[in-house]
């Protein structure tokens, strides 16, 4: 229901395929699920199901947009002005061909040449997860509050996007707590920092430069300035507040840690990158979560323990793009405690800052247990490890200086 705003959401478990027959059948449109006017009277292809060579002329299985796979009908090559369609189907069968799965891609039934089922089925499917991951990545840049762009990519596997994760730009508080707590003023400064502006006022030192970078070390808290503050939007004391500077692309790992995410864009060192963010509970409730998900092999725990370990902070239904960030013994992200409109100790936003130049197309990883963190574990089945876990979970991360164990 659009614009809701309740705590508990259900999936629907009915298939892509009966919704959009429903749709069709009372005239119904939905763009989510691929229904539109346009869609309701014409044909257009959604994708490419098989192959054939029946008489010497090539026949391609239509999954036409909007219509359930019931309507799928056999259509010759040149009825058809899809080459981009064309040319995934096409790669598809190769990359399937390549893994050395089937040996011949056609067989003759009485004169006419077909694709092994295996093949077609490998091609329905990565069609399938190609819509799905698309979907998903229009769903992510609608949801987000930064300008950078999230771009999502699989050429692993067949994995389509998490089942039960909901994007969010912020903590979400469970019942009690209060995020946004203890800002009362702001600073005066008509061009910061001076003498009393946020940082100073709290007893630090300004985190950045002139060029906005950090120059603070690892353990310091960061001040940056509030709403109530004098300066604009372009006060160099606000960096973390406004998100997310660079496009990132959530990938599929190929050495079994599920998901990962990579800069597309060059990072200078001491940059903030991202924040993290989830469910904001208590250290009671963690506790309880945290042996449901080692029953599960995977949690999303982040203890706020900047002053006290009160609260914890839970991603893994609730989270932004730092939900899918691996783990490394040699990170190129540093965990940094930040206070902005909220002067709680208790309760420090956790921003990701970069420690190295990370080059376009490199992976960004944090140390999960470096101070901060502790209880902290991957997306992927290699990456669970909370503290108080008994088994020692293998780290796949590959840094020379690998530790061997994420726990």
């Amino acid at each position: 229901m659009e614009g809701w705003r309740g705590a508990w959401y259900v999936p629907c478990l009915a298939s892509l395929e009966t919704l959009q027959e429903l749709c069709r059948k009372e005239n119904l449109t939905c763009k989510s699920i691929g229904i539109t006017n346009r869609s309701l009277k014409s044909y257009e292809v959604e994708y490419l199901c098989d192959y054939k060579v029946e008489e010497g002329k090539a026949y391609y299985l239509v999954k036409w947009k909007g219509w359930p796979e019931s309507s799928n009908t056999w259509e010759p090559r040149k009825h058809l002005n899809c080459p981009l369609l064309i040319q995934n189907f096409l790669r598809d069968k190769n990359e399937y061909m390549s893994r050395g799965r089937e040996g011949k891609a056609m067989k003759v039934r009485n004169h006419v040449k077909t694709l092994k089922p295996a093949i077609a089925d490998y091609i329905v499917k990565k069609a399938k997860q190609r819509i799905a991951l698309q979907r998903w990545k229009e769903e992510l840049n609608r949801k987000k509050n930064h300008k950078a762009m999230i771009l999502v990519e699989n050429t692993v596997d067949l994995e389509g996007p998490p089942l039960d994760f909901y994007y969010i730009n912020e903590y979400k508080p469970a019942p009690g707590i209060n995020v946004l707590n203890g800002i009362t003023t702001g600073c005066e400064c008509a061009d910061c920092p001076a003498e009393k502006c946020c940082p100073k006022e709290a007893g630090f030192i300004l985190a950045y430069n002139k060029r906005k970078k950090l120059k603070i070390q690892p353990g310091l808290p960061i001040y940056e300035c509030n709403s109530y503050c004098r300066c604009g939007p372009d006060c160099l004391n606000r960096i973390v507040q406004k998100g997310t500077p660079y496009s990132l692309c959530i990938f599929r790992t190929n050495n079994g840690r599920g998901w990962g995410v990579k800069t597309l864009q060059k990072i200078k060192t001491n940059s903030f990158v991202m924040e993290y963010v989830g469910e904001v509970i208590t250290s009671e409730e963690a506790e309880r979560r945290g042996q449901l998900y080692d029953n599960q092999g995977n949690t999303y725990l982040f203890d706020l323990d900047y002053d006290s370990d009160e609260f914890t902070v839970d991603a893994a239904r609730y989270g932004n793009v730092s939900h899918f960030v691996n783990h490394s013994c040699d990170p190129n992200l540093q965990v940094f405690n930040v206070f902005i409109d909220n002067l709680d100790l208790r309760l420090p936003r956790i921003a990701l800052f970069s420690t190295r130049t990370i080059k376009p197309g490199e992976e960004l990883t944090f140390d999960y247990q470096m101070k901060g963190s502790i209880d902290l574990t991957s997306d992927s089945a290699e990456g669970l490890s909370p503290s108080k876990k008994r088994i020692r979970t293998v780290c796949k991360c590959g840094a020379v200086c690998c530790r061997g164990y994420l726990n």
